[in-house]
């Protein structure tokens, strides 16, 4: 069951192309706006930003390890929805969380400038010189965003397996190009892919519960977990009994083993 990501370099044909796909193809169509809102850890309306993003970069500090905390949740929640397949997901970095799965196509939607600010422009009934800025402010705030969470360049063409400029192709000639490549057999299930995409997602799973011990290092294997981390001698034996509850309430654990490394 086939997974596609959307990411898009414009603002509004990445989420019409994956609303009209996911018809297309009779997937769930699923947003990164719709999975922050089920976030039980974080009701920020302010997270959803597209746009003034340097204002949002502060909101994660009012939690403890906020940005981690964060990456942690949104990955989680992805990954296992990801999980049931059959789903086109659009928007930041979602390609970022599965970019070694090979049952997932990596997609990126651009345009060029002139339509895009004939877009905003129509949109927003603003002027030229607005838009391009609007336009420009958007892409510029939008990788910072990217860099400040993941690390990564959402623009970098290596990290998808399609680039489509919309400009001279119109959307449904898109659409066409994704709903066929998405046939090919490099991007169909397979049991080793599969394996893959469930360890990423009991792992996040484990890291995004284990919120009170942040420095944490997990790492599964075909759905065996090994948990390591510093902890005084004093408390291990309290701290094991918290995280073997943690543990016992994530089904897709087969076995796990607690390693404790004394402070020094």
């Amino acid at each position: 069951m086939p997974i596609i990501t959307i990411s898009r370099g414009s603002y509004f044909h990445g989420r019409s192309i994956a609303e009209k796909l996911s018809r297309r193809l009779n997937y769930a169509c699923v947003s990164r706006d719709e999975i922050i809102e089920n976030l039980d850890e974080f009701h920020l309306p302010e997270i959803k930003l597209v746009r003034e993003l340097n204002d949002a970069f502060s909101i994660l500090d009012r939690f403890p390890h906020g940005k981690k905390r964060f990456v942690a949740a949104i990955r989680s929640a992805i990954l296992n929805r990801f999980l049931s397949g059959n789903v086109v997901y659009h928007g930041l970095v979602g390609h970022y969380f599965v970019s070694g799965v090979s049952h997932v196509l990596k997609v990126r939607i651009v345009s060029d400038i002139e339509s895009r600010v004939a877009g905003e422009m129509a949109r927003e009934n603003i002027s030229e010189e607005k838009a391009r800025y609007i336009l420009k402010k958007d892409d510029d705030e939008r990788r910072k965003w990217a860099m400040f969470l993941y690390g990564i360049d959402i623009a970098a063409p290596e990290t998808y397996n399609l680039v489509i400029n919309i400009g001279q192709l119109s959307e449904d000639e898109a659409i066409d190009i994704i709903a066929g490549a998405v046939t090919f057999p490099s991007f169909q299930e397979t049991a080793e892919s599969r394996s893959a995409l469930v360890d990423l997602a009991i792992t996040a799973t484990v890291i995004r519960k284990l919120f009170d011990f942040p420095h944490a290092d997990v790492v599964s294997k075909n759905g065996r977990v090994r948990i390591s981390l510093k902890v005084p001698e004093s408390q291990q034996s309290l701290i094991r009994e918290r995280i073997e509850h943690i543990l016992s309430s994530i089904a897709e654990i087969k076995e796990y083993r607690l390693q404790f490394d004394s402070y020094f």
